[in-house]
């Protein structure tokens, strides 16, 4: 069995592998070590290898993880997010991939005033229609950035999306391309606040089709840490 070192240097070496497929620097590609249900001592076996952003999705869970780690890298929140724990989200993430709604963009950006904080948050699309998943609709992407644009302390940087789940990584390509061609359109209006430069996309089954279609952060769990631990 490999240890995390080694497959956080395998999923490494693969990131590269796809980039240049792409045409791409491997540089622009940032890697987000998904962290839920993983014990502190083996995310810091990922740190000391090199791992430098961690994914959360669960606020709780994230604060004994944070207070233990402390601030030696960068924590972002991948989850879905309650506004009744947008004061603790915005405390404790450097970004926020996962906001489905103006509503909650607002309650981000009133607790970051109070923090004296800008935060960096991504909106979080609705490309495969799913019930089970939360995201803003394609069609209303536009007009939630231009409301989000009137806000102080919150600055949308991206795009991220969750393709229907498929065993097959190129089922997933038309919804990340389609992300891609999104973010291309919400650049090129130029909303004040509202920078493209982020798209979030490609999980342990399919990061390697996320990069090749653009994605700039990619959130990788099990292919790092093995096989998730039900949550307790």
């Amino acid at each position: 069995m490999r240890t995390i070192a080694e497959n956080l240097a395998r999923v490494r070496e693969r990131i590269e592998a796809a980039a240049n497929r792409a045409g791409r620097d491997p540089q622009t590609v940032r890697l987000v070590a998904v962290t839920k249900t993983v014990e502190p001592e083996r995310i810091r076996e990922a740190l000391d290898a090199g791992a430098k952003t961690f994914g959360e999705n669960y606020i709780q869970e994230a604060q004994k993880k944070i207070l233990v780690l402390g601030t030696q890298a960068s924590w972002h929140f991948i989850g879905h997010l309650q506004k009744n724990k947008a004061k603790y989200a915005v405390r404790l993430f450097e970004s926020i991939h996962s906001i489905d709604g103006f509503a909650l963009a607002e309650e981000l950006n009133r607790v970051a005033l109070k923090e004296g904080k800008v935060q960096n948050i991504l909106l979080q699309v609705d490309l495969g229609g799913e019930e089970t998943k939360f995201g803003v609709p394609e069609e209303t992407v536009i007009k939630i950035c231009e409301n989000i644009s009137g806000l102080e302390a919150v600055r949308v940087k991206g795009l991220m999306t969750l393709p229907p789940f498929s065993d097959e990584p190129e089922d997933s390509r038309p919804y990340f391309k389609k992300l891609r061609l999104l973010q291309d359109r919400l650049a090129e209006l130029k909303i004040p606040r509202i920078s493209m430069e982020e798209l979030s996309m490609g999980m342990s089954g399919d990061f390697e089709v996320a990069i090749e279609e653009g994605a700039t952060l990619v959130r990788v769990g099990t292919a790092i840490f093995g096989p998730r631990l039900p949550k307790r």
